[in-house]
């Protein structure tokens, strides 16, 4: 049981790896996406309106 495991994991690997060769050999890349930060949107309650309270 765990020697057909073991051999199938090491085909799958095989697979995967030959898949990357490839690509690594053709120059094919998939495209990267940048991440964009989200800016913080300050709280309502925080935001000063301007008026003065004495």
């Amino acid at each position: 049981m765990a020697d057909n495991y073991l051999e199938k994991q090491s085909e799958e690997y095989e697979a995967r790896k030959a898949a990357w060769e490839k690509e690594r050999k053709l120059g094919i890349r998939k495209p990267i996406i940048p991440s964009v930060p989200k800016t913080e949107q300050p709280d309502k309650s925080t935001v000063k309106t301007g008026e003065k309270s004495d």
